[in-house]
């Protein structure tokens, strides 16, 4: 039963381009999270890493405090 779930998923990822455009934007974004320290609310800056945040899926219990 596991195997039609894995040739599913493989058959996915090769027929969808658009699949590792997303794992790879949210691995960038995740990477780029990670490691800048978070900026002061209220800046410009801060509104980007809201957005990198986001791109990262660092959401709920996932941010940094």
């Amino acid at each position: 039963m596991n195997n039609i779930y894995v040739e599913l998923i493989i058959q996915l990822i090769k027929t969808t381009p658009w699949y590792s455009i997303v794992t790879a934007v949210v691995t960038l974004a995740s990477t780029v999270a990670a490691v800048t320290p978070t900026p002061k609310k209220g800046t410009t800056l801060s509104k980007v890493y809201g957005v990198v945040d986001l791109l990262a899926l660092n959401v709920g219990k996932a941010k940094d405090k």
